[in-house]
């Protein structure tokens, strides 16, 4: 048993993904404490289990950081143990799977074909709203006393500058990064990210499903 002297610190991400229905210590948390044989026994102990797991309703839960503690204390009463990380996190079960094989490069070139078809419409949607060949015709005859032939100097350079333009704003152009900075869509997809963890923790809290201090499994029932 662990000496009354001894402290743990755990650190607990956000979100949590496990591929394993029996969820330990060591799943979801970073430990590090001064003692060497304590990290590697609490690592091992139970903190819940996922019962229907075909069951995708059923497959996440919140957990309290309390809960975590309450389990280290039953099977070391004497020791201290301080948070680092969230007071409450997700915990979400998903069974490993492959890489999907031709269905998934599937759904990547539906997915890269959308995208290409949606991006070009709304770039000619804005060019006509906006009548650029004219506006470039007018400039092009202001500054040369030709007429246009609708495909000049003006409209090559545009398009040089457009496509240079977007792979600058988004910092990407395949898997490389021009800079070290994170894109516009990565910057966007970690605050949806975050309005969907803190909104699917404040439910869980007020159906008091969260797994907390007390309760006997993850639906948030509490022990008689």
């Amino acid at each position: 048993m662990a000496g009354s002297n001894e402290t743990v610190y755990i650190k607990a991400d956000r979100d949590v993904e496990v591929s394993n229905p029996d969820v330990t210590l060591g799943d979801v948390l970073t430990m590090e404490c001064s003692n060497p044989h304590i990290v590697p026994k609490l690592n091992t102990i139970k903190l819940l289990k996922f019962h229907h797991t075909d069951n995708k309703n059923q497959n996440r839960v919140a957990v309290s950081v309390l809960k975590v503690i309450e389990c280290i204390h039953k099977e070391y009463p004497n020791i201290n143990v301080e948070n680092m990380g969230e007071t409450d996190f997700i915990v979400t079960y998903e069974e490993q799977k492959d890489s999907g094989g031709i269905w998934h490069y599937a759904k990547i070139t539906a997915v890269v074909i959308i995208s290409f078809i949606g991006a070009s419409f709304s770039i000619m949607a804005f060019n006509n709203d906006v009548d650029t060949t004219k506006m470039f015709a007018q400039i092009y005859q202001l500054l040369t006393g030709k007429t246009s032939d609708g495909f000049t100097i003006l409209e090559l350079t545009y398009c040089i500058g457009l496509i240079i333009g977007i792979l600058t704003f988004f910092n990407h152009f395949g898997k490389k990064k021009f800079t070290v900075d994170p894109t516009p869509m990565e910057v966007e997809m970690r605050l949806y990210e975050n309005d969907i963890q803190t909104t699917l923790i404040e439910n869980y809290s007020r159906k008091e499903k969260e797994l907390d201090v007390g309760s006997t499994d993850h639906t948030g029932r509490h022990r008689s």
